[in-house]
């Protein structure tokens, strides 16, 4: 991240994608550059879940990740973990909707 984020500052707009959500929480949403969206994905949401939009949102992907699928906030930084579109491993999908995200950035 160092070496990418070469001539950039905290005032530049950043989006960073990094396969893992993970990584946000580890390297990424208290860095001092301040990358506003980071694009993530690699749970697929473990492919099994239940999901009522609005009401609940559950997966056993949540004991691996604690951020596993949707926007999360904190620090004024987001982070949007995209459920995928394919599979791993078992070749199906139940209660969790393969996905393709659209964001729409306006400058405020």
């Amino acid at each position: 991240m160092d070496k990418a984020s070469q001539g950039l500052t905290k005032k530049d707009f950043k989006v960073l994608m990094s396969h893992d959500p993970t990584h946000w929480d580890l390297q990424v949403k208290e860095r001092d550059l301040n990358y506003h969206l980071t694009l993530s994905g690699h749970t697929h949401g473990m492919q099994f879940g239940v999901e009522i939009p609005g009401f609940i949102k559950l997966s056993p992907a949540w004991f691996v990740y604690k951020k596993w699928a949707g926007i999360y906030k904190e620090y004024g930084r987001f982070l949007n973990v995209n459920r995928g579109f394919g599979f791993l491993g078992y070749k199906g999908r139940a209660g969790i909707w393969p996905e393709i995200t659209v964001i729409t950035l306006k400058k405020g």
